[in-house]
């Protein structure tokens, strides 16, 4: 945190920006739905008004899951409610279905929904490892939860957001949705911690990439006892891996920083700082003459004028290869 106040406000809303993409991107990830991480960006941008040209539009799916990331962290002082879990799930699923299958959405699972089981196997030899409590009982679980949630901490608020995850999840109170609301209600919890809006590490992002661990810590200990230290134990653990990584996303914004300071030494034209934009906003594969002009939308030979302008200053590194498949890449540090 005192390194991202020495940066600077643009700076810092683009570290912020960064991480809030990764959150959301990654916490769909772990239950298997990819979203595109330009359109995350772009919906991000929108809602915390900084400027990002040239970003495609996001779809109401992704709308739906940014809105509840930001509600959850910036806005980490209201109180949690049952209706503000209802409008979380409402927005997970705005078309009221899961794929394929219709839901009951904004509203707690019914017995109609069959009990909500976590099991593995082939058809009918299938093994059971959790069931969650029964629909008649949610009422009451979650009034309890949602209690003990708003309640002054009786422990370090940093624990209470592994408990409150570990918690929310086991009760699944939702058909479906409940690891994103999870994560959500714990970076809500994280953001009380912190006393801060911003977020400039993703907790998400972390639990993604040791996604099989998660998984098995959460089914060893809703398969054990009342004593949750193994799951705190991993919890605690992947947060300050979550931490570590910020470190990587503060340098890719001092790079930024940085070739922007060399671009302005002789301003660049519009074309230019357009695509030099989306290429510092990890823009996938290298770059060529025909997917320049394309964004900036312009000829391949007023592209070509641009990139050995580029290639000049050395803001553009030309890689290995020439003809067809002449492409260019950002220098490295």
């Amino acid at each position: 945190m005192g390194r991202m106040e020495a940066l600077g406000f643009d700076l810092k809303q683009e570290a912020s920006l960064r991480t809030l993409t990764a959150d959301v991107v990654k916490s769909s990830a772990i239950e298997g739905e990819v979203l595109e991480p330009e359109e995350v960006r772009s919906s991000i941008a929108r809602h915390l008004g900084i400027e990002v040209g040239g970003l495609p539009p996001a779809s109401r799916d992704i709308e739906g899951i940014v809105e509840v990331m930001l509600d959850a962290t910036q806005r980490h002082e209201a109180p949690l409610t049952a209706e503000r879990l209802f409008g979380w799930h409402a927005a997970l699923f705005p078309a009221g279905r899961s794929g394929l299958n219709r839901i009951n959405v904004g509203a707690w699972r019914t017995e109609a929904a069959g009990p909500m089981q976590i099991v593995s196997g082939p058809f009918g030899k299938e093994r059971v490892h959790f069931e969650a409590p029964e629909a008649a009982r949610l009422p009451g679980e979650m009034e309890r939860f949602l209690k003990w949630f708003e309640q002054e901490a009786e422990i370090d608020p940093v624990i209470k957001a592994g408990v409150a995850h570990f918690r929310f999840v086991t009760i699944h109170p939702f058909e479906d949705g409940n690891g994103r609301i999870a994560r959500a209600i714990a970076d809500m919890a994280l953001a009380r911690a912190d006393q801060a809006r911003e977020r400039f590490y993703s907790m998400s992002a972390q639990i993604e990439g040791e996604r099989k661990d998660y998984y098995a810590h959460l089914e060893r200990q809703q398969r054990g006892g009342t004593d949750i230290t193994p799951w705190l134990d991993w919890f605690l653990g992947c947060l300050g891996r979550a931490i570590d990584q910020a470190d990587e996303m503060l340098g890719a914004v001092l790079y930024k920083a940085r070739m922007w300071e060399r671009a302005n030494l002789k301003p660049v034209n519009e074309r230019q700082r357009l695509v030099l934009t989306r290429m510092l906003d990890d823009l996938r594969g290298h770059m060529n003459t025909s997917k320049y002009a394309k964004l900036a939308k312009c000829s391949t030979d007023t592209a070509l004028r641009d990139i050995r302008d580029l290639l000049d200053r050395g803001l553009l590194i030309q890689n290995d290869g020439g003809g067809r498949s002449t492409s260019y890449r950002l220098p490295d540090e």
